[in-house]
């Protein structure tokens, strides 16, 4: 029988925020609880990112990233039967948007609603081989006019899919978007960590909940210019190629359970990678690696290219089903992330930017 598994207060609440990207509300306010305390200062901006700074006069200057909006619908038509049709945030995968429970953002709170499409049984041969276009797949709030329906729900709204949170075995979870609530969880806990044991530490540690990942790395965009750190680390998720149909020569070979997944290649330091890697042998914690030979699809794409540069790094949580309504994480991985993180901040000395 699996182990039970204590999920942190901080973790959950992320994890059932609905923050789609340019909506990130909710995620915000559950940073701001858990980790406003902890820092010595606190900033929100024009983007929404959340900055939490400790140490301000530490060197050198370290940022850690980690997004807080996920995928999400918006409203853009309503037909004169009341059913919303939409355009996505971010990038879905249209075979599993239709038959799906979905909340809807409003001035007014949450509405439900389903997407539909046509049944299978009133389709062709044809038909039924193709995959929906996104015009082709609406919501239903149960509603029978577009009177009715402009009256609960406004163009722009956003939505959600209604999956939460939840524990299946052991550590391991299913959440609707551990892309990226994991890795602003990692970042915050971090900075929430070291402050209790500040002692000692001399760099200037500045935890970034960016924004509007999804659509285009944005808010790391602008908090990195901002922050204008020496060196920089990414938290966001991997692929877990240890399921069935993934190819391994494709893909590389990473597991749910074995660790953070840290990153090789042009978008990353080497001394960065360097240090991450003896981190984790010192403190016995397991790690994975991945090469990508191009600039990453997360944060850190747009944090090392900042003003003059960033020497920056990725460590990723391995995720099985990204970009679906269930994605997979042992839990067990994010809290070895949270370690690493703590362990490499502490081995920065004042005037060490590792440059090379």
């Amino acid at each position: 029988m699996a182990k039970s598994f204590t999920v942190p207060p901080f973790l959950k609440d992320l994890l059932n925020a609905r923050s789609p990207s340019g909506h990130e509300y909710e995620a915000q306010a559950v940073f701001d609880q858990y980790v406003k305390p902890s820092a010595d200062e606190y900033l929100k901006d024009a983007m929404g990112n959340r900055t939490a700074v400790l140490n301000p006069k530490g060197d050198p200057t370290l940022m850690l990233a980690g997004h807080i909006d996920e995928l999400g619908l918006m409203i853009t038509f309503v037909n004169k039967d009341g059913f919303l049709y939409f355009d996505t945030i971010g990038g879905h995968d249209r075979t599993v948007i239709s038959g799906r429970r979905v909340l809807i953002h409003t001035e007014n709170g949450l509405i439900k609603g389903v997407t539909g499409k046509r049944a299978v049984h009133l389709m062709d041969e044809g038909d039924r081989k193709k995959v929906p276009e996104i015009h082709e797949i609406w919501i239903d709030i149960g509603v029978k006019s577009k009177k009715e329906a402009l009256e609960k729900i406004r163009i722009g709204d956003v939505a959600t899919y209604d999956h939460g949170f939840e524990l299946f075995s052991g550590s391991i979870g299913v959440a609707r978007a551990f892309d990226n609530k994991s890795g602003a969880y990692i970042i915050g806990e971090t900075l929430v960590r070291l402050a209790k044991e500040k002692k000692g530490l001399k760099a200037k540690v500045v935890s970034v909940a960016t924004v509007q990942e999804e659509i285009g790395v944005r808010g790391a965009a602008t908090s990195s210019y901002a922050v204008n750190p020496h060196i920089a680390v990414a938290v966001d998720v991997g692929h877990a190629t240890d399921h069935p149909d993934c190819d391994q020569r494709k893909f590389g070979e990473t597991t749910l359970g074995g660790g953070p997944i840290i990153c090789r290649g042009p978008n990353i330091n080497p001394l960065v990678y360097d240090k991450l890697i003896a981190t984790a042998k010192k403190l016995k914690i397991p790690y994975q690696l991945e090469g990508d030979p191009r600039p990453t699809g997360t944060d850190a794409r747009a944090i090392q290219v900042a003003r003059s540069g960033v020497a920056t790094g990725l460590i990723s949580v391995p995720l099985r089903y990204m970009h679906t309504p269930s994605e997979v994480v042992d839990l067990q991985d994010v809290e070895y992330c949270v370690q690493l993180l703590v362990g490499f901040t502490k081995t920065l000395e004042k005037g060490d930017y590792l440059h090379w």
